[in-house]
Formats: structure tokens, sequence, C-alpha cells
């Protein structure tokens, strides 16, 4: 069963959480910094980088780069930017053209934690979890960090890579700690007590994730198999008829169809 994963629940990357906040952005060591610290060119950047990170949001990849585009040529050391557009060729798999960017963005804000944590989820991505959990552990110890169980959840991940399963469990218990509501926390935590044989401990952290509006076929089918183990045949039924009318085609309901409950 794999890990819970972002395309699936909350994001384990940050645009910008300073770009939550109309005409905000972030300094090196992550202080806010608001339009009235801003020149008229700064604040003219902020506006294209929020354009950058809802096309971002949007899986609009191209949008966004010419968005970024913009800021650079007004910002040219806007760290948020060099940031997304890392972020973005993440999602188009140019995989040397993120690192590079991930590196200037780190270059201009080394202490930035959004950074930090986006730069570690990338490395954990591509063959370097050991590298990844420094970079977790120096984002969510910084003050300024608003995500904290973010990190604290991507560094469980990224220690289940890792093989280390007691490393996990801890840090996937602090992002509890952090955010109980969190789904991706739960989502993992849920996983990681199945792969164990801890039925009734995975049943309770999958509970939670079912309390979400948008249910995903991943959700599902964790929580059918969940449940499947615990021998409570009236909730995988439950689970399975969701699964069935909500997600005909996905590779879960495949995979039931198919009887891959051990997959």
């Amino acid at each position: 069963m794999k890990i819970f994963s972002s395309r699936f629940l909350w994001c384990v990357v940050s645009v910008c959480a300073a770009l939550a906040m109309a005409g905000c952005a972030s300094t090196g060591d992550g202080e806010v910094r608001t339009q009235s610290d801003m020149t008229d060119a700064q604040k003219r950047a902020s506006i294209r980088l929020q354009l950058a990170a809802g096309y971002y949001e949007q899986r609009q990849w191209n949008v966004a780069l010419d968005e970024v585009k913009k800021v650079l040529a007004i910002d040219p050391d806007n760290a948020d930017a060099y940031n997304i557009r890392a972020m973005t060729y993440m999602q188009t798999n140019e995989i040397a053209l993120a690192e590079d960017n991930f590196l200037r963005a780190l270059s201009l804000a080394p202490n930035n934690p959004e950074l930090a944590n986006n730069y570690g989820w990338f490395l954990c991505q591509h063959g370097h979890p050991e590298k990844s959990i420094l970079l977790f552990e120096k984002a969510f110890n910084n003050r300024h960090y608003q995500s904290p169980a973010t990190a604290l959840n991507n560094a469980g991940v990224c220690s289940l890579k890792l093989k280390k399963d007691k490393a996990a469990e801890d840090y996937l218990n602090q992002a509890f700690k952090f955010d109980a509501r969190n789904p991706t926390t739960n989502g993992n935590l849920a996983i990681l007590y199945y792969t164990r044989g801890q039925y009734d401990r995975a049943h309770f952290y999958i509970s939670r994730v079912m309390k979400v509006e948008a249910l995903t076929a991943e959700m599902l089918w964790t929580a059918v198999k969940i449940e499947r183990k615990r021998g409570d045949r009236s909730a995988e039924a439950a689970y399975i008829s969701h699964l069935r009318r909500l997600y005909p085609d996905s590779q879960e309901f495949s995979a039931y169809q198919r009887g891959m409950f051990d997959e």
C-alpha cells in the first residue's frame, strides 16, 4: 500500500504561505513583508506573483511560468518566483531546471522554511531522502514557519522511504499534534499502522480521513482494506459502494474487482 501523496490530499509543498494574503511576500527568514514595506516595483511583482501562484494551483503550467518571467523582469532576486518556477518544473518533469531554480531561490533566501520544505520534497522524490530529512527539520524548527505539520509529514514519508519505521512514526505523530485534522497526516498514519498489522489504530486514523468533504479513490480504497482486515464487513461494503459510485473507472476500483486487497 502506498503512502498518501499530495496528488490526492493536501499539498506537501507550498507556493508560499504569504501569498494567501493579498499583497504579501516572504523575506529570507520566512517573515511576512506587507505592502507598506514594499517599493512600487515590489508591489507590481507581488501582484504578478499571486497570479503565478494561482495558475500553478490551477495546473496551468505554461501560464504560471510566463507570470514568473514577468515577476523576475521586475524583481530579478525574488526568491518566491524561483520557488514557483522550480515547483512548476517539478510538475512538468523538467528535473534539472527544477533543481536549478530551487538552488537559486535558496541562495536568495537561505533561511526561508517554505523553500527548505519544498526543496526537501524535491530531493525526497528524486533519490535523496537522506538529504531531504535535514531540510524538513530545518523548516519545522523555524519559528516563522506557518505549516510545521507539512514538513513533519514529509519527514515521516521520506523516513518510510529510508525504511526508518520508528522515525517515520515519530515525525507523523508530531505532525498530528500540530494539526490533528490534516488528512495527509491521518492517512499516512493509517497506512503505517496497517502495514504493521495494527488495524484498530489504522481504523482510528482512516476514520478521521473519511470526514473530509472530497473523498478520493485512494482514501476510499485504503479504508476498504483496513476495514476488511478488521472484519467489519458493513463498513467495508459501505466504502466499496462509495468507491463504485464515485470512481467506477479508477485504478482502485479495478483493484477491488480483481481482488487485489494486499497489493
